[in-house]
Parts: structure tokens; C-alpha cells; sequence
């Protein structure tokens, strides 16, 4: 075999390889679900085990099968819970507010295409290159307008002053500490960018065209009509029978305020989450919107690496068998918060998961319970699929190469004794 062949085979088997195993991770051909398909009780016991590993505050778990409540479960550190103790949310926040933009929408109050600037009146998009009147509210709700900031929004202590809308907008406190503005910094449409800022603009659009506040528009189209009275805005602090804070080691933790409500303020029980999840299915009838446009909003209308995974203001975590998505909103916050809320509109199924001790847990639920219900990864899984397959895909790349290394010396050898 000659040293041209032997780097054309080896290249060959390394592309092939790491087709394989990469493959193999986006398509869970490399781990086995923690329950059997459709064992709802050992899926159940397997998360009460993964709860109690690894929280050391408050979990709320409710699982819903063939679009009914069937199981609940509460683990408490020191504090009573129950389906009524409310917790934060964090950025789970961003699919209460979706619904509210499209019932505005359906009040044809609201065009998804039309320019966000000519319905707002206390506050405009500093100047770029582009142009904004490509920044509409249907690119704001799935991250695909062009704004750069990536917020990730900083936590105020009890006895800070909020900022007002117009203040934050203009001068947001990031997560990352670093000074980052609410702008348009790449072309609107061109790609998804997550953006904590676009919610920022939807809340103020929520408010400028309906009227109210945020909080009076929410809480009278969707909280009321859904009964969800133990779901709002307020500070978690003065809530009565709320979930407390704690750190990741288990400490009691500071309890924060949320400068945007549409971002990451919305706080709720599991009771209240189940009713908002059940009305994402055909069993509930009676409902803020109609199920054509809860339909719609499960659209693909944003992708990264090729993969459907954002519609307006839902995240698509991976294809249902139908064609579908199984779809929801997932969220994280200091100190340490979680939440994962998903649906599979296939089987009307849905998982939802509320945290306090842990910024990973939730999530972490809420991908064993994608993987149990489709055999698929959900794309927030998928980065660490890839990194639990890189040793065995370094490994396979470091037999090739001493493979080819080997067989070129043989030939080396071989060409050598001849000349002897």
C-alpha cells in the first residue's frame, strides 16, 4: 500500500468515525432512557432518585400522562411544600409573556410582521447599520431579530430599587457583569441569537398597545382564565408559602427581584404550571387562546447547527413522532434556581419540574424525561452528549493514526529489506 493510500484510508476511517459517534450522540445511539418507554412509575422513581441526589433545597415534580395530572412529588430541605408553594421561574418567564403577545395578536392588535418601532412610543432602538424595521415581534419571540445582548439579566438584593422599563432597557444589569446594550448588532432574520433584551421589548410592547401593565394584561387574560391564582409577578420574598432560596451547597440563599417581569420574574406553583400546560392541549377547551395559534407557536422558526429549535417564544427540544415537537420552556437563575416545564403533544404528556438549590436540575429532568418519551436527545442535552463521547471518539481517532502509523512502518520495513 503505498503513503498516498495509506492517508487517503486513514482520513477516510477518521471522517467516518467521527460521523459515527458524533452521529451516535445527536441521535442517543450512546445511552439508554431511565425508565422503559412508557413506564411512567419506574420513570417516577427514577427521578425521586435524581431529586434526592442531587437538591439539596426544594423540588416540585409533576408528571402528566394522556393530558391528566398523574403524579406529583415534593422534596423539602427543612420547609413544608406542597402543589400550592410558589417558586421563581426564571427565564420560563418568556413563555407566559409569548402568550400574552399572541393574544394580542389574536385581538388583531398586534401584527407579528409588522415593525416592533411603530407601536412603541417611551423608548427606541439606539442606531445601527441595519435596518429596524426588520426587527418585528415575531424575531423578537424566537431570538432571531438581531439583537447581541445576551442577557442573562442580573439579580437586585430586597432592598435595591428596581429600575423602571424604559431604565433597564436602556441600561440593563447582565448576569456577567459586563456592560452589554439592548441593540440591533447582527441582520435581523439572519440568525438566532438568544436575547433576554428582545423580552424586554415585548414586555413594553405588551404594555404600549394593550393599555395596561404587563402584570394587570397577563393576570387578566391568562392567569384568571386559566384559575392560575397562585402565579404573578411579586416579590417571592413577601409571598406567602413560597419556596425558599438556597445555594447549591444547600445553604439558605438570598431571595431576588427581577427587573424584567417578561424575562424572568414570573413566579408559580406546580398546581398553577399544570393548568398553563394542560391548556397547551386539545383537552382544555376553554382557554385564552385558541388552539390554532398555541399550535402555531410550536412552529420551527429558528435553528442552530441545522436543528429546529426555537418557535415564538417556545422551545423545540426535539422532533415528536408525528412530525411535531415536543416543546415547553426551560429557565436558570442565581443563586441557584431552575425550572423545566416541556409537553409532548404527541401523547399529551408533559413533565414539569420547579427548583431551588440547583441551576441544572430541572433541565436535567426535563432531558431524561425527552429522552424516556422520544429516544432523542433535546438540543440543550446535546453539547453534553458530545463532550461524554469525546474520550471514545479521541480513543478511535488515536487507534487510527497508529494504525496507519504502524502500517506505513511495515511498508517502510519492507521497502528497506528489498533494497538489501
Amino acid at each position: 500500500m503505498s503513503y498516498a493510500r495509506i492517508i487517503v484510508v486513514s482520513l477516510l476511517a477518521l471522517v467516518l468515525w467521527t460521523t459515527v459517534v458524533v452521529a451516535g450522540a445527536l441521535f442517543g445511539w450512546w445511552r439508554q432512557p431511565v425508565a422503559p418507554a412508557g413506564d411512567a412509575q419506574a420513570f417516577m422513581r427514577a427521578a425521586i432518585d435524581m431529586i434526592e441526589e442531587g437538591n439539596r433545597g426544594n423540588t416540585a415534580l409533576v408528571l402528566i400522562e394522556d393530558g391528566a395530572i398523574w403524579a406529583e412529588h415534593y422534596s423539602a430541605t427543612a420547609d413544608p411544600l406542597d402543589r400550592n408553594t410558589v417558586f421563581s421561574t426564571a427565564s420560563t418567564s418568556k413563555w407566559i409573556t409569548a402568550w400574552a403577545v399572541m393574544k394580542l395578536v389574536e385581538e388583531r392588535k398586534l401584527d407579528l410582521d409588522h415593525p416592533v418601532q411603530d407601536y412603541l412610543t417611551r423608548w427606541r432602538l439606539p442606531r445601527s447599520q441595519f435596518d429596524h424595521r426588520n426587527v418585528t415581534t415575531r424575531r423578537l419571540l424566537s431570538h432571531t431579530a438581531g439583537l447581541t445582548d445576551g442577557l442573562g439579566f442580573g439579580d437586585y438584593k430586597p432592598n435595591e430599587a428596581l429600575p423602571t422599563l424604559e431604565q433597564s432597557l436602556a441600561k440593563s444589569r447582565a448576569s456577567s457583569g459586563e456592560s452589554v446594550a439592548v441593540a440591533v448588532g447582527v441582520e435581523p432574520g439572519s440568525a438566532w441569537q438568544y436575547s433576554g433584551g428582545g423580552y424586554l421589548i415585548l414586555e413594553l410592547l405588551v404594555e404600549e398597545v394593550s393599555g395596561e401593565t404587563f402584570e394587570a394584561f397577563i393576570e387578566r387574560t391568562i392567569f384568571q382564565p386559566l384559575g392560575m391564582t397562585r402565579s404573578g409577578y411579586h416579590y417571592l420574598g413577601d409571598v406567602e408559602n413560597s419556596a425558599q432560596s438556597y445555594d447549591e451547597e444547600g445553604r439558605p440563599a438570598a431571595t431576588y427581584r427581577y427587573a424584567s417581569k417578561a424575562a424572568t420574574a414570573f413566579n408559580t406553583s406546580a398546581s398553577d404550571m399544570a393548568r398553563f400546560v394542560l391548556a397547551q392541549l386539545p383537552v382544555v377547551t376553554d382557554k385564552p387562546l385558541a388552539q390554532a395559534t398555541i399550535d402555531a407557536m410550536r412552529k420551527p422558526h429558528a435553528t442552530s447547527h441545522g436543528i429546529d429549535i426555537w418557535g415564538l417564544g417556545t422551545m423545540l427540544y426535539a422532533p415528536a413522532a408525528s412530525g411535531d415537537f415536543v416543546f415547553g420552556h426551560d429557565g436558570a437563575n442565581e443563586p441557584a434556581i431552575s425550572a423545566a416545564v416541556r409537553v409532548n403533544p404527541d401523547t399529551n404528556d408533559g413533565i414539569i419540574v420547579l427548583v431551588t438549590g440547583s441551576q441544572t436540575l430541572a433541565s436535567t429532568l426535563g432531558s431524561h424525561w425527552v429522552f424516556w418519551q422520544t429516544g432523542l436527545p433535546d438540543f440543550l442535552s446535546i453539547p453534553g452528549e458530545i463532550q461524554r463521547v469525546a474520550p471514545v471518539l479521541l480513543g478511535g481517532v488515536f487507534i487510527i493514526l497508529l494504525v496507519a502509523i504502524f502500517i506505513a512502518w511495515r511498508r517502510r520495513r519492507a521497502k528497506e529489506a528489498k533494497g538489501f
